[in-house]
């Protein structure tokens, strides 16, 4: 019998974000400048209070903390959300290795082999990866560029739901089209998953990043539907700390918190030395965040103002996350990226996007779409904008 990959991994399709990666690795190799606009790892430097909370670590074994976290890490972020509000205490937080495994320990707790998660369409692409590794199937509900991906009415959200339909999973603000949900709109998710019984799986990590003087509402604020929520939280995005890899899930039921907790068991704990940091990061008090959230403000409004110069091309204010959506004057944005990487450079540069039909269930959705994410620099927007405009000019031309 001859050895072989399983056929869960080989299922498994690399996200839409990473597909492109060995064109630009190629790219790269060859000489050019990539300048990146596909991905969401954001360059703004990290609170200086996580490294100087790590240099004061004075241990002579670092020991397994405990497999819900440490106290005083968790004890930190129910004090951070209190701020905004939001009643936890440290027995509603579990810590995670970043907000992926507090969303892979929510689908294991609240789902069985065969079930069905509803989100929203487009979305995060890695949810696939989640759905495979689980033994799980992902439907959906329609949001459209028109209005700016906003979540549908109810009749066709109540349409959406399958038999064996077990959670609603929202991104909100939302990777990958910057839509901020309003309280309307999540009374809608509410209603639904209580008329259908259904968790709901709320990835929130983006709460901080809204712009034009519009409010976050937390799905944990709608009433009625607090014995079903699971928060999904992370210091990668908030705190530009993606590398160390910390996160939570929050509940205010108890049995889920319960099932969260032995599931944390069963993997042991996550690294020490980054709860320790990331415990400083929650407690930190400066002015951080509005800094750092009037800089993407800036970055977007850039973004908007320099697609808006293509001709053809559309797009609208994110008000939230940093992602903008644009669509091209083009069939086909897919070959178009590639294209970019492979075969256009200006002065020995070129750009990487992310196209959108990846974040479809269907591939044809959003083929005119892609995704730019404004975490660079606006040197870097400006310019890889720039790419992009000289590129669709050379593109048309060749492929008329």
């Amino acid at each position: 019998m001859k050895m072989k990959i399983s056929n869960r991994v080989q299922s498994m399709e690399y996200s839409a974000i990473r597909k492109l990666v060995p064109y630009a690795e190629k790219a790269k190799a060859d000489g050019k400048v990539v300048y990146h606009l596909n991905i969401g790892a954001p360059d703004t430097e990290t609170p200086h209070e996580f490294l100087e909370s790590i240099k004061k670590v004075e241990m002579k074994t670092i020991s397994y903390p405990p497999a819900k976290g440490l106290d005083e890490l968790r004890e930190a972020i129910a004090n951070y959300y209190a701020k905004d509000g939001l009643a936890l205490n440290k027995e509603n937080i579990a810590v995670t290795y970043g907000a992926s495994e507090a969303l892979l320990i929510s689908l294991l707790m609240t789902t069985d082999y065969g079930d069905y998660i509803l989100t929203s369409d487009p979305y995060y692409t890695n949810y696939d990866s989640f759905m495979v590794e689980t033994g799980l199937k992902l439907s959906t509900f329609p949001t459209n560029f028109e209005d700016g991906f906003r979540i549908p009415d109810y009749d066709i959200l109540k349409s959406s739901v399958k038999e064996g339909t077990k959670a609603i999973l929202i991104c909100n603000p939302a990777n990958p089209t910057g839509a901020l949900y309003s309280r309307e709109e999540l009374e809608r998710i509410a209603k639904l998953a209580v008329e259908f019984d259904l968790y709901i799986i709320a990835d929130e990590i983006y709460r901080e990043f809204i712009y034009d003087g519009n409010k976050f509402t937390s799905i944990m604020e709608i009433e009625g539907v607090e014995d079903r929520v699971i928060l999904l939280d992370s210091i990668s995005k908030r705190f530009s700390a993606c590398g160390a890899r910390i996160g939570a899930i929050m509940s205010k039921n108890e049995e889920i918190m319960a099932a969260a907790f032995k599931l944390c068991t069963a993997r042991l704990a996550v690294p020490t030395i980054e709860q320790i940091g990331a415990t400083a990061l929650y407690e930190m008090k400066s002015d951080y965040l509005k800094n750092v959230n009037e800089e993407y403000t800036k970055r977007r409004d850039l973004i908007y103002d320099e697609i808006l110069k293509i001709e053809g091309a559309k797009t609208y204010k994110s008000q939230g996350a940093f992602y903008s959506i644009v669509e091209l004057p083009i069939d086909d944005t897919d070959d178009f990226a590639r294209w970019l990487l492979t075969d256009f450079e200006d002065d020995n540069e070129t750009v990487m996007v992310a196209p959108l039909s990846g974040f479809y269930s269907e591939s044809e959705r959003g083929k005119s779409q892609i995704r730019l994410a404004f975490a660079v620099s606006q040197e870097k927007i400006k310019r890889g904008i720039e790419l992009i405009k000289l590129g669709l000019e050379e593109y048309k031309k060749i492929n008329k």
